[in-house]
């Protein structure tokens, strides 16, 4: 088996709730979303990726562990489109596995046996056609009760702009508030890059972090890599 792979490097995690983590990142090539924030363009499309197989991940991944290494993230792209390739890896390797999703693809999940973490990217209606937005939210959540249910470690991360609509905001988390009941997924918030852009418009993200947490536990952390400026 064989999947189209764009890099395999180390770094540390610059988002969500592994942020500062040593991690090995394996970004696949191909996504079936079109974001118009995207910011890794390049891994749209499969022809911009290496065929490699399940043995040569392997090795390389061998090559660039550390002894700070904290775990592995199989990221893109869309990493579920290659959800079987993913499980005969992660069969193999004794490290923790987190994937980073756009959660429209929540049968893929079925097909991975260890995932350690699954950090789930919420998107919002101002990164498609309205609707395209609806079908795209409700698999997000079919994925967001799946994991759920397989008692997986799970976050949900909203990338925003100063411009994103705060009612929006509201109807999502209220709405998957309501779907997720008693269980406790933080979301976090993630500031769109560069935070240059933030400069006269940081009150706001106090005002979204007010927002969300009147439903759900809610963090906000920006892109830290782009802050040290590293992959």
């Amino acid at each position: 088996m064989k999947a189209p792979i764009i890099e395999i490097f180390s770094s540390f995690q610059g988002e969500g709730l592994w942020i500062g983590r040593r991690q090995i990142f394996v970004r696949f090539a191909g996504c079936n979303l079109d974001c118009n924030y995207c910011d890794t363009p390049e891994s749209r499309s499969s022809d911009n990726g290496i065929s490699m197989t399940v043995d040569e991940v392997l090795e390389k991944i061998e090559r660039l562990k550390t002894p700070d290494l904290h775990s592995i993230s199989f990221t893109g792209g869309e990493p579920l489109l290659y959800s079987e390739f993913i499980n005969q890896l992660v069969q193999k390797i004794d490290i923790k596995i987190m994937i980073e999703t756009n959660g429209t693809l929540p049968n893929s999940f079925r097909n991975i046996n260890k995932m350690d973490c699954v950090s789930l990217d919420i998107k919002l209606s101002e990164h498609f056609g309205k609707d395209t937005y609806e079908s795209i939210f409700e698999k997000e959540l079919d994925s967001v009760k799946l994991l759920i249910q397989q008692n997986t470690k799970l976050y949900c991360k909203l990338v925003v702009s100063p411009s994103t609509d705060l009612n929006v905001l509201r109807k999502i988390t209220k709405r998957l508030s309501e779907e997720v009941k008693n269980n406790s997924i933080p979301i976090v918030i993630q500031p769109v890059s560069p935070i240059e852009q933030w400069k006269n418009s940081s009150n706001k993200l106090f005002t979204f972090s007010e927002v969300i947490g009147e439903y759900m536990e809610v963090l906000i952390i920006p892109q830290t890599h782009k802050l040290l400026n590293i992959e």
